[in-house]
């Protein structure tokens, strides 16, 4: 206040932003440029600011230098330039420093409102839209597939009209022409479509008209590949042969409920369910509700069949045909037992379980169930495979390919087939391992004992011949025939009449080259030796393949007994209510997640094999293509 107020220094500002990060250096430069004479401050700023030169968001400090001088002013501005430091002006005057602080916070409230305002807009119209935004998406979907679609079609020569070329079902023809007569009305079009049948070389793609119930059928031979147009759908015979041997190895009619109750709920709520956004599993098991359907119904009937209920035996059709000769027989042994009534009209009778014999008798019966069963599915694929020669009309496949399989496969296993009904019929002793073995060992020797009709050792021979002549008689006329054919096919077409338009002579050139592809004799013969083998070693292994229906049958029937016995009965000899519960709640997730879980996807898998390897490959090539018509429904659900 005294100080003469010449001699007093005037103190120059300058504040700004720095990058956090250089805020240590940036200080250090600073003291050592000015020597010191100046006084900084800095605060971190707490929110990430804006960079006006990169436009990134970064943590920066706010500074204020204090400093005397022109020539200090020039060094720190060089510095915080050097720095990428952001100088703010602000006046020294206290007057300005006011009016400059409300200018600012008059406009950062200005643009507060105007954000809310826009926001506030922006809101309104996205709520407009929303209702809309679906039609428009969907709209939008549907232009571009019709533009995706315009093209692939051609111009025709005059450059005035578009001409497309395509598939579709004969049944839908009239369809067709109706939606194009309509077409060209709405559109007020002077100019009418055309529609017209090309004759074409091309082989067309496959189309099976299904509904929901046959769709999941067709979607399990699809997946295994595509039939030949016009070639015979397995899917057909899928409907019923799946489920059931599925069943064979799900035999239990309690777990069949369950998956009976389970595949209710989905059918039941299907509408529901349909236009709901599922998971990966809960979607694949309502896609097949109807495949478990008849999984489970047929998995009652052979529980009915084998009369397990949890593995429990029930006198359900009637009583037991067999009673105790006296007081002291038990009920784990089937001796001591004698018939006292007729036998047991359905199923098994319920004096087997729980019996010393159970395991060999039930052995015995599904094993043989098995043969017959899967000789009887692989006789159905090679008699489909003749219905497919006759379709196509190819006579070498009816009699160098159908009737020799058929004969060798029925030569060996036909006969076994029909050893396993006499057996039954006769409740004969004889051993079928024995007779079958020999049969190739020593066929001239005396059967002996395991003789079960008479003249059974000539029937024998001849069929042991007939396996052996079916061989070759799949093997070597064929590829001859298929060469005559060839070469009676090309002879004489080397010169051909052409007609005057183009497109008949690209058409003719087309079948010119392929009626010029060469004959490969040696090719031929090495295929149809490979198709041999693989049919002569393939009867052997298919039907052993089928035991795996006794196979998983019997783990699940033994399974099923274990968490029955072991788990619910043991916990309920305790008279403990506590460990009853504990118990109860071990059979009850033992049995959902392993029997119903586990066991039905394991007997689905083993049933799918069966379809796709021991069955199809006796008559379905499945090269063909899927007929995919131009579908906006199909393109909506393909982008979701």
């Amino acid at each position: 206040m005294l100080t003469d107020p010449s001699k007093q220094v005037k103190l120059g500002s300058l504040s700004g932003l720095v990058p956090k990060e250089k805020a240590m250096a940036f200080e250090r430069i600073l003291f050592r440029a000015t020597r010191g004479n100046m006084l900084l401050r800095q605060e971190p700023v707490d929110e990430t600011v804006t960079d006006p030169l990169s436009g990134e968001k970064v943590n920066k400090n706010a500074f204020v230098i204090f400093y005397s001088g022109d020539r200090a002013k020039s060094k720190i501005v060089k510095i915080c330039d050097a720095f990428g430091a952001n100088r703010y002006p602000f006046p020294e005057d206290t007057g300005k420093q006011l009016q400059t602080i409300q200018e600012v916070s008059g406009k950062i409230s200005e643009l507060k409102a105007t954000i809310e305002i826009g926001l506030a807009q922006r809101d309104s119209i996205l709520k407009n839209i929303s209702s809309e935004f679906d039609h428009w998406n969907n709209m939008v979907k549907k232009e571009k597939a019709i533009y995706h679609t315009l093209n692939m079609l051609s111009l025709d020569v005059t450059k005035k009209c578009l001409v497309a070329e395509g598939w579709s079902p004969v049944f839908a023809t009239s369809q067709i022409e109706d939606a194009l007569l309509r077409a060209t009305v709405d559109s007020k079009s002077q100019v009418g479509s055309i529609f017209q049948v090309l004759n074409t070389q091309e082989s067309p793609p496959t189309y099976f008209q299904t509904n929901k119930f046959t769709s999941a059928f067709q979607e399990i031979v699809d997946a295994y590949g595509i039939a030949k147009y016009q070639e015979a759908n397995p899917g057909v015979f899928t409907i019923v042969t799946f489920p059931f041997l599925f069943a064979i190895m799900f035999g239990d009619w309690g777990h069949g409920i369950c998956l009976l109750v389970a595949t209710l709920y989905l059918i039941i709520r299907e509408k529901k369910l349909a236009s709901q956004k599922l998971d990966d599993i809960m979607d694949m098991m309502f896609g097949g509700r109807y495949v478990i359907l008849m999984m489970s119904l047929f998995s009652i009937y052979t529980g009915l069949i084998y009369n397990e209920f949890f593995s429990v035996p029930f006198e359900l059709f009637a009583k037991s045909a067999y009673v105790c000769r006296d007081p002291s027989c038990g009920d784990a042994t089937t001796e001591g037992l004698i018939k006292a009534r007729p036998t047991y009209p359905f199923g098994v009778d319920p004096v087997w379980h729980g019996s010393r014999s159970e395991l060999p008798f039930l052995n015995s019966l599904k094993m043989k169930l098995s043969i017959l069963i899967g000789v009887a599915q692989m006789n159905l694929g090679i008699f489909m495979s003749y219905f497919n020669a006759k379709f196509f009309r190819n006579a070498i496949n009816i009699w160098y390919q159908f009737i020799p399989q058929l004969i060798f496969l029925n030569s060996l296993f036909g006969y076994l087939s029909l050893l396993i009904i006499i057996k039954w019929c006769m409740g004969s002793k004889a051993d079928l391992y024995h007779v079958m073995i020999y049969m190739f060992l020593s066929p001239t020797d005396d059967l002996g004992e395991n003789q079960l009709f008479p003249g059974q050792k000539l029937v024998q021979l001849v069929l042991l011949l007939l396996a052996l002549v079916s061989v070759p008689w799949m093997l070597i006329p064929k590829p001859f025939l298929l060469k005559r054919q060839h070469d009676q096919r090309h002879q004489g077409q080397q010169y051909t009449m052409l007609e005057a338009t183009d497109e008949s002579v690209t058409e003719l050139e087309e079948q010119h080259e392929d009626h010029n592809e060469e004959f490969e004799f040696g090719e031929v013969f090495v295929h149809q030796l490979i198709h041999t083998i693989e049919f002569v070693l393939g009867a052997v292994s298919n039907t052993a393949s089928y035991l795996r229906l006794w196979a998983l049958s019997l783990a699940h029937s033994e399974l099923s007994s274990v968490f029955y016995e072991k788990v619910l009965v043991l916990s309920w000899g305790y008279n403990n209510i506590i460990i009853l519960i504990i118990g109860a709640v071990i059979f009850l997730f033992a049995t959902i997640g392993v029997l119903l879980v586990m066991e039905t996807l394991s007997a689905f898998l083993h049933a799918l094999r069966l379809h796709w390897v021991e069955f199809q490959n006796k008559f379905y090539e499945g090269d063909g293509y899927k007929f995919a018509p131009f579908a906006f429904a199909s393109i909506i659900e393909e982008e979701d």
